[in-house]
């Protein structure tokens, strides 16, 4: 992923000088706005800013010694590290505590992009999320058990910091105008492997699949088929890769 902001940040000075992060989700409450606008203002260093902050630490599960700690109330963090090999971005220096900004030449997209700008090219190594939204990804999300996520975070003008939060989220079916008929599926089916065959019930399985990802989920049935020397797939074969593939996810 991307992450944008200015080279005279904590953020961006910690980022240039170790690689690593960790990008700490919270949910919509009152005592964590307050906690999170202590973090924003621009000027103190880190142990100014932590000082003041009752924000509860943790050690993440990416590997390395060197890693942040992360937020125990976040409802999810991604551990990354920052590609910075990319244009070469290594190579961009900055003092800790310097706010008047950087003199060029400036990257592209990676790295010190201008005189005040930062980008930086993230490699997800760890995704942390609460038990409670992870079974809910799994099992289907409502109203319940959806985080309760601000949107619009961090506009500020010179007397406060605003943000805007709401109440509900709003569903709304996902378009099928690209859903599959059976006989296109059978087709693509059976044109993966010519030693691995699809029944037509199985091929039932997979109508609802959304057509960009149907060639990647039939050729990790034919994959999984050819390791067990299985050349017909049906019903029973498809159900249990899927077993499988849950018990792996549960482990995890």
């Amino acid at each position: 992923m991307i992450l944008e902001c200015r080279n005279s940040s904590n953020t961006a000075q910690n980022l240039l000088k170790r690689g690593k992060c960790a990008l700490n989700f919270l949910e919509n409450s009152k005592s964590n706005f307050k906690q999170i606008v202590k973090l924003g203002f621009p000027g103190q260093t880190p142990k100014e800013k932590m000082s003041k902050v009752n924000f509860e630490l943790e050690k993440g599960i990416a590997e390395g010694d060197d890693r942040p700690l992360v937020l125990k109330d976040a409802y999810q963090v991604f551990e990354c590290t920052w590609d910075d090999q990319l244009e070469n971005a290594f190579e961009d220096k900055v003092k800790v505590g310097q706010l008047d900004g950087i003199e060029g030449p400036y990257k592209n997209f990676n790295g010190v992009t201008s005189k005040f700008g930062c980008h930086f090219i993230l490699k997800i190594d760890k995704i942390l999320i609460k038990e409670k939204y992870y079974n809910a990804i799994v099992n289907g999300a409502k109203a319940s058990t959806f985080p309760k996520v601000p949107v619009d975070y961090g506009y500020r003008d010179s007397t406060y910091f605003w943000y805007t939060k709401f109440r509900k989220p709003i569903k709304c079916p996902i378009p099928n105008v690209q859903s599959n008929n059976l006989e296109s599926v059978k087709y693509a089916a059976n044109r993966i492997n010519p030693n691995v065959h699809f029944t037509e019930e199985a091929c039932e399985m997979v109508v609802k699949v959304p057509r960009v990802f149907l060639k990647t989920v039939l050729t990790g049935y034919v994959n999984y088929a050819k390791e067990h020397g299985i050349t017909l797939i049906d019903e029973k074969v498809m159900k249990d890769i899927n077993d499988k593939r849950k018990a792996e996810k549960s482990k995890r």
